[in-house]
This record gives C-alpha cells, structure tokens and sequence, in this order.
C-alpha cells in the first residue's frame, strides 16, 4: 500500500470512530430565585435561566446529555433525572447520597446518556425542599428514527406539569419539618405554574389545529397529592407511561400519582372554541381543583362552557376505580423499543426470584420529632455521600450496610435513625413487595432501574397472592403507587452497578427518613459495568483531601 492509501486509509478510520459516537446535546443553566405567585401570593421560586416550569431537555435515545449548571441561589443545589437510568453511572445522579451539592457561585457539569430509553421523565432538584418551588421541568426522549413508534407522528407536543403548591415557600416548609412538624394540606394545585378558575380570564395554555391529533406529556411534580386530569369534551389515548409504549386504550379522565409521567393523544375533533384542561386533587376530602385553557386555533377565543367534566369516584369505590385503571395500563408487545428489540422479548414472568424485600412504611416521633421509616429505618443524609465512602473505601466511617432487614420487624413503632444503605446482587431478579398500612397513598421510585409494576391489591401481601400476578404484559416503569391498606409489587433486575436510591416521592416523607440506597456493586470493578469517578466531581466530607483510589480497568 503507498503512502496516500495509508494516510487515505487512516482519516476513514477516524472518521469512522467520530461517526460511531453518539451525538451530543449541551445545555448551560444558571439558577437563580425570582418571585413567582402561582396561587396569586407573590413568593420566592427556583428559576432556571428565568424560568418555571424549566427549559425543555429534548433528546433521542442514545444521546448523549451535557448540562452546565451555575448555582445562583443561596443554597447548595443538586439535580436528579427522574427516570434516566443513568446506566453505569450513579455519579451524576444528583441525590445526596452519591454527590456533593453544587454550592453557591460554582457550578458543575453533569454528563449522562439517555441510553436505550424513550419517553416522558422530568428532572427536579433534591436537596430540602426545594422541589417545591420549582426548579423543575421535561425530559423528552425520542425513538430514533430507523426504530418505529406504534402511532402516527403527532402535529406537536406539549409539557404539562401538575403539582400541588404552597404559599409557604421552601426554607419555611423545611424549617416546619426540621422542627418536628409537619406538611399540611396545600394551598392548590397548579397546572405549569398557574392556578385558573372556571371563569376567569386566561391566556390559552397550548393550542390546536382543528382535525390535528397532538401529545401531551404529563407529569405530576407534587409534594404529596395525586391528581386526576382530564379534557373538557376530548377523549384521551395512552400511548406511553414512564418510558414503555402501551396497548392504547381510551379515557375520559386519568389518575397520575407523584412522580409519574405519562403521555397521551388528543385528537381536535370537537367544535372549535376553547375548553378547559381540568386537574383535581384525589384522596384528599377536601377537594382542590385548576383548570387550564387549550385552545382551537380558529375558534375565535370562543369561551369555554362552565360544565366541567365529572371527576371520578371517591373513598373506597375510588380507590377501586384507580386500582382498575392501573391494571388497564399493559405493555404493547408488538411495539419496538428504544432498541431495535421487541419489548416482549424479555419474558420477565418466567425469571426465578432470588430475594423478596417486603417493605412496610411507618411514621413515628423520635427525639419529639416526626420521622418517616421503611421497616423500621430512617434515612438521614450523611455529610460525606454514600457512594463516595464506598468508592473511597472508608463506608465503615459513614454508614453500616444492612441495618434494614428484607422484612419488617414486629414493632414498627421503634425506629433507628440512620444511613440505610442495602447491598444487592449485581445482576440478581428480585421482587419488592410494597405494603401500606396507613390512610394516606404513597408513591415510590427507584433511581437507575426500571422495573415490573405486577400487581397492586388491597389488604396484606402474602406469597400466595403471586398468583395474581401479571406476569405477562406489565408496564416496565420506575415509579409505582401503594393505595391506603394495600399492596404493590415489582420485579426488576438490578444490573446497573452504582449506588441508587430507593424512595418515597412524598417530598417530605422522603426527607424525614423513608428512602435508602440499593448499592449494586460489580464484582469486577470493570469499566464494562461502571464508570470511574468523573474527573469535575466535586469532593466533600471525609473524602475532601484524601488519595483517589486506582480507577477501574477495562
């Protein structure tokens, strides 16, 4: 070969390898506090670059995603990716227990990949109780284009955020927590930030093009309250829930409990006019309900009629409503996924279960403080995160592994205030029985992982109630609901090796103590299953000044 065949030969070679990688999206942040006054109450909110709800991360499966984020505020500041799985990569998961807080006048790029993953998440921030004020907004993940999504192009898309909100404003809600009390009720509940009345005039929220079907993506960014919503004369298709395409079922209104996402198609088929976007709280018996204006493009401003869309039932009968339209939720096996694979190729149902963790919520007073626990432990943030103990191979110093047992103990009453850190399999299939034995409903989601939401029951699990498992077309998801005096169960497999938290997404529950962390390790300690230390990653606590291990090899 002469010599400009080889030097030919090599720039294909190059070119090839910048061609493999995947693309990259880069987005700079800077957040600051601004005054917003979603209930018409002038307060201080998180903005970011102005703000709220956030900018839009609008990606493809397999993108790469960098975010510079510049700390404005007055408080150390960590961001969490609900529902990106992160995979090898915990470092940049932006909870307490794997990073040190971005702290006032610095700044901090995280770098993640969405890999493998479509759908509708969020990000939000995690430290105190800052979520409650904002410093939210959507994650979009897109098919790539050679892959193919079980439903026609949609003309648009649009972000919608529910939530409940307080007047109160976040170093209030915390000082009441950290003082023994606490959260109460909400003031309302907002759509994107706004709270509407049927009545009043308002600017439209999105708008459609009469004979155009369009996505919408919600998501509940609550505190604490479930929300049904629904379209004032329009029909509702779901075609995705947290990340999985589904058999596509009509609604007229649809529960969403804390944390979750979903989306679903809207077809303007109706008169041209304005209707209302309808949210209202559930489970509470107080009523709290906000409406929003979607609007037909040739519709002339024409005004809404008052006669709102009926919410669904209530109590008991409520419940079993829900509970009902959960299991209508099913994975649509002849879907593609993110990867070009049939989602129904992974046949979850006929995996042997290696380990059973039964977890049981409780709430109690220690110290003549209110403290939330899962069997019997209340988590409490350490000041040097957990993975970096880990990591640095100081954990004795910071926390003990397995003070929380697979089960409950018989006296949920007595609990031990501590780093709950639980060691898991690397690559193990285990179920996770959650079991609420309060009035109230309760949300959980565990980071880096999705798993198989297979049943939800009232009463008390048992391993007989296995048998009622849907064990066929579950919806794999990362967050799932546990009505009052009932059971939920998941299956998953923890094969992404990091330190991922297992939580309520109950804000204030998760900050009194009801979460812990899975640490999945790898045997190895091979960059095939994790990621080293980022080079950016800031350092504090018992780790500040100390030697950086030996980065894992190939």
């Amino acid at each position: 070969m002469d010599g400009a065949s080889t030097m030919l030969l090599v720039f294909l070679l190059c070119l090839s390898r910048v061609g493999a990688e995947d693309p990259y999206l880069y987005y700079t942040w800077k957040v600051t506090y601004g005054t917003i006054s979603p209930m018409g109450v002038p307060q201080q909110g998180i903005l970011i670059n102005g703000e709220f709800p956030g900018p839009r991360i609008n990606g493809t499966s397999n993108n790469n995603v960098l975010v510079n984020v510049f700390n404005e505020i007055d408080e150390p500041l960590l961001f969490t990716w609900g529902g990106i799985q992160q995979r090898k990569n915990s470092w940049v998961d932006g909870t307490p227990g794997t990073m040190c807080p971005i702290m006032p006048g610095t700044n901090f790029t995280y770098k993640f990949q969405v890999k493998d993953q479509i759908g509708s998440y969020f990000y939000f921030p995690t430290l105190g109780l800052q979520r409650a004020v904002g410093g939210y907004g959507p994650i979009n993940v897109h098919s790539r284009e050679l892959i193919p999504v079980p439903f026609d192009r949609p003309a648009d898309e649009f972000n919608v955020f529910l939530s409940d909100w307080y007047n109160k404003g976040h170093k209030t809600l915390k000082k009441i927590l950290d003082s023994g009390g606490s959260i109460t009720r909400p003031d309302g509940l907002v759509i994107n930030g706004k709270h509407g009345k049927v009545g009043d005039k308002m600017e439209p929220l999105f708008k459609m093009e009469a004979g155009k079907t369009y996505r919408y993506r919600v998501c509940n960014l609550g505190l604490r309250t479930s929300v049904n919503f629904r379209f004032q004369g329009h029909n509702m298709v779901v075609v995705e829930v947290e990340g999985s395409h589904t058999v596509q079922n009509d609604y007229d209104s649809l529960d969403l409990h804390v944390g979750q996402c979903l989306s679903v198609l809207v077809t303007a088929d109706q008169e041209p006019k304005d209707y209302y976007l309808v949210a209202s709280s559930r489970f509470f018996k107080q009523e709290y309900l906000t409406v929003a204006i979607i609007r037909y493009t040739n519709g002339n401003g024409i005004a809404p009629s008052p006669e709102l869309p009926p919410p669904p039932p209530v109590s008991t009968e409520g419940i079993a409503w829900s509970i009902n339209q959960f299991r209508s939720f099913r994975w649509n096996l002849t879907a593609s996924a993110a990867r070009p694979n049939p989602q129904g190729s992974y046949h979850y149902g006929q995996i042997n279960i290696t380990r059973t963790l039964k977890l049981v919520s409780s709430k109690s007073t220690e110290g003549g403080k209110l403290r939330y626990a899962i069997n019997g432990i209340s988590h409490i943030d350490s000041d040097t995160p957990l993975k970096l103990a880990e990591y640095y191979q100081i954990p004795e110093k910071v926390f003990k592994y397995n003070i929380m047992g697979d089960n409950p103990p018989d006296n949920l009453e007595k609990v031990t205030v501590a780093p709950n850190v639980v060691n898991a399999t690397f690559r193990n299939f285990i179920e996770i029985i959650f079991e609420n034995h309060e009035k109230t409903i309760q949300t959980y989601h565990l980071d880096g992982h999705s798993f198989f939401a297979v049943g939800i029951e009232a009463g008390k699990w048992s391993p007989e109630k296995r048998k009622n498992y849907n064990l066929v077309d579950a919806i794999s998801r990362h967050t799932v609901q546990v009505y009052p005096h009932c059971w939920a169960a998941v299956m998953t497999t923890l094969d992404n090796a990091g330190m991922w938290n297992l939580r309520s997404e109950m804000w204030g529950r998760a900050y009194l103590g009801q979460q812990f962390y899975f640490s999945v390790l790898s045997p190895e300690r091979s960059l095939r299953d994790e990621y080293n230390l980022p080079d950016n990653q800031a350092l504090c606590g018992l780790v500040k000044t100390m030697k950086k291990p030996p980065p894992y090899t190939i």
